[in-house]
């Protein structure tokens, strides 16, 4: 018997406050104007500082999703969590989302993806395999990002700090045996060649290795006090660090390329798609890609203007936002997409 992997229930949690392009002028040379321009946002939310996590937003994302799809918190037999954000360094937050929800006695799995804006997509894909091959009957998979708590908030850290911001998205996944139903295809793919270019270098490992031990300020000892030295705070590494441009190049060539894969392997056109949810990067490369694909503006959903990046969050809401608005109905077809760190991307189409 086989199964085919269907999205059973959808939600999404975003914090209440609103920090504006203007508030962020208060902390950095910046402007409403420059923002828009490049990047199309408007606002963002940031979470509350002790009392939410990346753990806490996705577990509200996941209680209203679990109910959409009709089952209980304890029907849920695997979790899947994407975040570039967790909580801890370790332990991931699969396990800690399990607690929060209070599911701990079942015992099931919790597995934690790291690929950044692609780990959803990535998620959606693992999870697929799971319910194909009849391991699992409701998988939770959730995106999660609290930004806010690492960001660089003065005019040095703008270009990456303006672009960001926090929230949760989180689907159950179920077996299907309707024809043509469900998720169709999931492709994915990485290279590594330019990692360092959208990354946050430190707390790391590797005491500089790739880059030359200069550039990190680590000490010459065998062994040594662990503390952050004065000049890794210097060089600013303990922050996000992104060459914008070598990425946006990049987006605009993978986006593309990666949505028409998807579409070939499924003998699908471009002009099949109903709605098109890319990763929320930057409106600049949502707008280029539909272009490049010819879609109209209501084959595409965009939310960036008022939620900022959101990486691994960014498509679970948006998906959500758009399927509240009735933009997404039984039977359309659902394009997935993103592109980000590491470099790592992929898509996804679904039948609604």
């Amino acid at each position: 018997m086989s199964f085919n992997t269907k999205v059973a229930g959808i939600g999404y949690y975003v914090p209440e406050q609103v920090v504006t392009n203007h508030d962020l002028t208060k902390v950095m040379e910046t402007s409403d104007e420059w923002i828009q321009e490049r990047t199309g946002i408007k606002e963002r939310r940031y979470a509350k500082k002790h009392e939410e996590t990346t753990t806490t937003m996705a577990a509200r994302a996941s209680e209203i999703a679990i109910e959409r799809a009709g089952i209980s918190r304890e029907d849920v037999d695997f979790i899947i969590f994407a975040t570039l954000s967790p909580d801890y360094y370790f332990p991931g937050c699969g396990v800690l989302l399990q607690r929060e929800l209070g599911i701990t006695k079942t015992e099931i799995g919790a597995l934690d993806i790291r690929n950044q804006c692609s780990g959803f997509i990535y998620g959606l894909s693992v999870a697929d395999q799971f319910i194909k091959t009849g391991m699992y009957k409701n998988i939770l998979l959730v995106g999660s990002e609290m930004h806010s708590m690492g960001l660089e908030f003065d005019t040095r850290g703008r270009n990456v700090t303006v672009i960001f911001g926090d929230g949760a998205g989180a689907v159950v996944l179920q077996p299907t045996q309707e024809e043509g139903q469900g998720i169709l295809t999931t492709h994915l793919h990485s290279d590594g060649t330019h990692a360092e270019q959208l990354a946050m270098l430190n707390p790391g490992s590797h005491g500089g290795y790739h880059l030359g031990k200069e550039n990190f300020g680590y000490p010459d000892e065998e062994y040594g006090e662990i503390f952050i030295y004065p000049e890794l705070l210097e060089r600013k590494n303990v922050y996000p660090n992104m060459e914008g441009q070598l990425v946006f190049k990049n987006a605009v060539v993978k986006f593309p390329e990666v949505i028409k894969e998807a579409l070939e392997k499924t003998n699908l056109q471009a002009s099949d798609i109903d709605m098109l949810i890319p990763h929320q990067a930057n409106l600049r490369i949502s707008q280029y890609v539909q272009q490049k694909l010819g879609l109209r503006d209501d084959q595409v959903w965009n939310n960036i203007q008022k939620y900022g990046n959101t990486t691994a969050a960014s498509i679970p809401i948006a998906l959500c936002e758009a399927w509240e608005a009735g933009k997404i109905k039984e039977g359309d077809l659902v394009c997935l997409a993103a592109f980000g760190s590491g470099f790592t991307w992929g898509s996804a189409l679904v039948r609604w």
